[in-house]
C-alpha cells in the first residue's frame, strides 16, 4: 500500500524555485520523522533533507544548505521541500519518506531508517 504521495515537481530554468509537497500516513497516529531523497539519472539515491519532531530537528545535505528548506504544516499532515536557486545538477526524481521513530541528525540521513515511501516526483532544471 502506498503510504505517501509527492507533488509539485516540474520543469524549470536555472535559478528558479520549486516547492514539493508530501502527504499521507493518515490515521490516529502521526509520523515523527520525515526525509527527502533524490535520484539523478544513472545515480544512486541521495539524501536531501530530514525533519524530526521528537525532539525538533532538521538537517540537510551539506551541499544543499542555504538553498533547500524542509518544513511541515500546522496539522502535521503535509511536509514541504522548498528549493531555491535551482541548478541543472538538482535534476532527478525526488522521494519523500517517513517513519514513526524519532530520528536524530545522524539517522535522518539513513535511507534504511524509513518505513513509508512515496512514488516520487520529477524535477528537471535546464541551463
Amino acid at each position: 500500500q502506498v503510504q505517501l504521495v509527492e507533488s509539485g515537481g516540474g520543469s524549470v530554468q536555472t535559478g528558479d524555485s520549486l516547492r514539493l509537497s508530501c502527504g499521507g500516513s493518515e490515521g490516529t497516529r502521526s509520523n515523527n520523522a520525515w526525509g527527502w531523497f533524490r535520484q539523478a539519472p544513472g545515480k544512486e539515491l541521495e539524501f536531501v533533507a530530514g525533519l524530526s519532531t521528537a525532539p525538533s530537528t532538521t538537517t540537510y545535505a551539506d551541499s544543499l544548505k542555504g538553498r533547500f528548506t524542509i518544513s511541515r504544516d500546522n496539522a502535521k499532515r503535509t511536509v514541504f521541500l522548498q528549493m531555491n536557486s535551482l541548478k541543472p545538477e538538482d535534476t532527478g526524481v525526488y522521494y519523500c519518506a517517513a517513519t514513526r521513530k524519532p530520528l536524530s541528525i545522524t539517522t535522518l540521513s539513513n535511507v534504511y531508517e524509513y518505513d513509508d515511501w512515496g512514488q516520487g516526483t520529477q524535477v528537471t532544471v535546464s541551463s
